[in-house]
């Protein structure tokens, strides 16, 4: 059941069980993050395996430091300028955060989302809520109340409706080494905007084991196939037989005689990364037999819209 009522919302997830929730960047699937086994239901929900590691949303900066051993001042700092926000934390757990939810990590991810109605739900519970996108593991992420109900919504009891997504992509994961910011995953803040608010420097990020969400190199994928082209001319003449659906950053002066989708008029990057998820999900559902799209501009939050391309494409 889709609806707006906080108090039914609340009461649900007091009682162990899932439900979907709004936040800037996608909708979440939600539950009581000190529950094992309300957290174990979003895996089973989700299909989502166990050793990808859980978001744990709070409602404030003061109610982040109850689940951690200690927060650096980077941290801090982050969090003064980007909470609530669309940047997420990886900080030392203290033994309230059940190993569940980091995948028997140390460590777990912290994030006060910026959405007015997961705010106030977040303030009406007595505990902090562990929510992955509210989709099935490895599929489009969701953008609006509708996009949950049909991907999850014979699983789940109610989806709270908060409208569409106003950044449409998931939040930036970051950890703090020796004083400077560490990239786990790009995301709706970005690299320049961290820059600029904090002066904090970006170390570069090595990968290694998965110690945060959004690691996996298969994930927010289509059904049919997605392909990373340099140019569609070349791929529709290469494959006469093949039926192509085209998203553009931009309009182009000359389309080609194809579907196409514009996911931005100007080469926005805000709004491609608005428009991505929902542009996927409707290409995905026509008639063509796969899905064309070029590199974007490796800059700001096309970062991170290239990131989540890149994990959706077809190798």
């Amino acid at each position: 059941m889709i609806g707006k009522d906080i108090a039914t919302a609340s009461q649900l997830l007091a009682d162990g069980k899932v439900v979907a929730i709004p936040t800037e960047t996608v909708y979440g699937l939600a539950a009581n993050a000190l529950d094992i086994r309300a957290v174990s239901e979003i895996y089973s929900v989700k299909n989502r395996p166990h050793f990808n590691p859980l978001i744990v949303h709070v409602p404030s900066l003061d109610a982040a430091k109850k689940y951690v051993t200690h927060f650096p001042k980077a941290a801090e700092e982050l969090a003064r300028h980007f909470w609530p926000g669309s940047l997420s934390i990886l900080l030392p757990k203290n033994e309230m955060i059940p190993d569940i939810i980091t995948a028997g990590s140390p460590h777990v991810v912290l994030r006060v989302p910026n959405h007015p109605l997961t705010l106030q739900l977040l303030q009406s519970v007595s505990f902090p809520l562990a929510a992955p996108s509210a989709n099935v593991s490895n599929t489009v992420s969701p953008t609006t109340a509708n996009h949950v109900e049909h991907g999850l919504g014979d699983r789940i009891e109610y989806i709270l409706d908060g409208g569409e997504c106003a950044v449409g992509v998931e939040s930036t994961i970051v950890c703090i080494q020796e004083g400077g910011v560490v990239i786990l995953r790009e995301g709706g803040v970005s690299q320049e905007a961290i820059t600029h608010k904090t002066g904090l420097p970006i170390l570069p990020h090595t990968p290694a084991t998965i110690q945060s969400p959004g690691q996996l190199k298969r994930h927010y994928a289509t059904h049919k196939p997605l392909y990373i082209v340099n140019s569609f001319d070349e791929f529709i003449r290469n494959n006469p037989q093949t039926t192509c659906s085209i998203l553009y950053y931009e309009k182009p002066k000359d389309t080609l005689n194809v579907t196409s989708y514009f996911l931005s008029e100007t080469y926005h990057l805000g709004e491609i990364a608005n428009q991505l998820f929902s542009i996927l999900r409707i290409a995905d559902a026509d008639s063509s037999d796969c899905i064309l799209i070029q590199p974007i501009k490796p800059i700001g939050i096309g970062r991170a819209i290239q990131d989540r391309i890149q994990r959706a494409a077809t190798v």
